[in-house]
């Protein structure tokens, strides 16, 4: 008789009805959106810091550089106060920082003579910007005093955008390359912590039953292979069934927080940066990039990318659960894992930075092809070439080869779950794995 219909079942009910498993479900999102909360009050404590730097300025340049200053950022140019003086002022008052710049002859000297003072070290970002802003205007003034027209140089200037066309006519570019990468790394790193969360799961709750010994009562009217996947299909049904709550309340909290504590998102978005994009939408040229992104993403083989993203998520993580099954069968504890995990985190590891380095560098590589061939990389590898363009044939044969190695996986696994379900007291090793196989 075939129990693997109640197996899944009781499999599914067992998780979902567990009170951690419940208390979960809906805490993590609270967490998640709490952490939001507490990352984002940080991140504007951290930019409505008011930061004054003084400006002791010998050059008689900081007039024409430190005209604008932000809410974040003001300029203080002293004047009649020699660098000594200006240091211990600027130490008393708890300023952020001190910028000299000393007397030149020339424009050119200012290169390396000018200097930033500051108690602690100071923001990259900032110094960055200060280089940025005295570069600019020092080599406008550089221009002048050369006699050279600066409106005519900036009309001067060419910008090169290289229209990207395949032999057959297909326009690509890469904003859309961009978005075919950032498709495949969201798809990649979504399976790797899908397996990484349910497969421990199923490691674990393969180690409970056998540790209290239910497992020698189930296993007398079961078969192995039967129980085990029953164990792989309830729990990925059971984590399905997770995400799909989180994401449910996550956007109820989201809209039930909002309203109690009288956050309005429109407000929260309002302000210089909102300002910004809104002048720039009146850029006719913001809008035709706009455009251009939105004919990227039309233009993407959506329906292609979605069924195969089913195809080689569902492949992938049964493969890599039936692992987890078996490692949990062979040992007694959850501290006996350790020396099993490696084999089977490294070519998730492998597929991961093989995806992000060499598919990005050449999709249609000798690397980036035989990695999408491998099953325990392709998940990742081909998703991540997909949508570069990849003959379906090639697709096809990663999928058949996904699941063909998951059943030839799963038969051996379930070999080793037979004999490892009913081992006590004894730590096992990869010799005694290995007799196990041939029973």
């Amino acid at each position: 008789m075939n129990h693997l219909p109640l197996i899944i079942k009781r499999e599914y009910l067992n998780k979902v009805k567990n009170k951690s498993f419940i208390i979960m479900t809906f805490v993590s999102p609270l967490i998640m959106i709490c952490l939001g909360l507490l990352i984002g009050f940080l991140a504007n404590l951290n930019k409505n810091k008011e930061r004054i730097i003084d400006v002791v300025d010998e050059s008689g340049f900081a007039n024409e550089i430190f005209t604008d200053t932000t809410s974040a950022t003001k300029y203080r140019i002293l004047t009649n106060v020699d660098l000594a003086q200006a240091r211990t002022d600027v130490e008393e008052q708890e300023h952020y920082g001190l910028l000299y710049m000393p007397k030149v002859d020339s424009v050119s000297q200012l290169e390396e003579n000018v200097k930033f003072y500051s108690k602690d070290t100071p923001s990259l970002t900032l110094i960055a910007d200060l280089e940025s802003k005295i570069e600019k205007r020092l080599t406008d003034i550089n221009y002048k005093n050369k006699g050279f027209n600066i409106d005519k140089i900036k009309e001067a200037r060419v910008r090169v955008n290289i229209n990207q066309e395949s032999y057959s006519g297909e326009k690509t570019s890469k904003l859309s390359g961009g978005l075919k990468l950032g498709f495949g790394m969201v798809a990649g790193y979504l399976l790797f912590m899908f397996i990484i969360i349910y497969g421990n799961m199923i490691m674990r709750s393969i180690i409970e039953e056998k540790t209290s010994r239910i497992i020698e009562v189930i296993i007398s009217s079961v078969k192995p292979m039967q129980l085990m996947l029953g164990k792989i299909f309830g729990t990925s049904l059971a984590g399905i069934s997770q995400f799909v709550i989180w994401v449910l309340v996550l956007g109820i909290l989201s809209t039930i927080l909002s309203a109690f504590f009288g956050v309005n998102m429109a407000e929260m978005n309002s302000g210089p940066q909102q300002e910004m994009v809104a002048e720039a939408m009146k850029n006719g040229d913001v809008q035709q990039k706009i455009g251009t992104l939105l004919n990227e993403i039309y233009s993407l083989p959506l329906a292609n990318l979605i069924v195969m993203f089913l195809l080689f998520f569902i492949g992938g993580f049964l493969l890599y659960s039936s692992l987890y099954a078996a490692i949990g069968a062979a040992v007694d504890n959850e501290t006996d894992t350790q020396q099993f995990m490696m084999p089977i985190m490294v070519p998730l590891i492998l597929a991961v930075y093989v995806g992000g380095f060499t598919v990005l560098e050449d999709p249609h590589g000798t690397v980036a092809q035989v990695f999408s061939f491998i099953p325990f990389t392709s998940p990742v590898v081909m998703l991540m070439r997909i949508p570069f363009g990849v003959p379906m044939w090639q697709q096809i044969v990663s999928v058949v080869l996904l699941f063909a190695t998951f059943m030839a996986t799963v038969w051996f696994a379930s070999k080793i779950y037979r004999v490892g379900i009913l081992m006590y007291g004894k730590k096992p090793s990869y010799k005694e794995i290995y007799k196990w196989l041939k029973y």
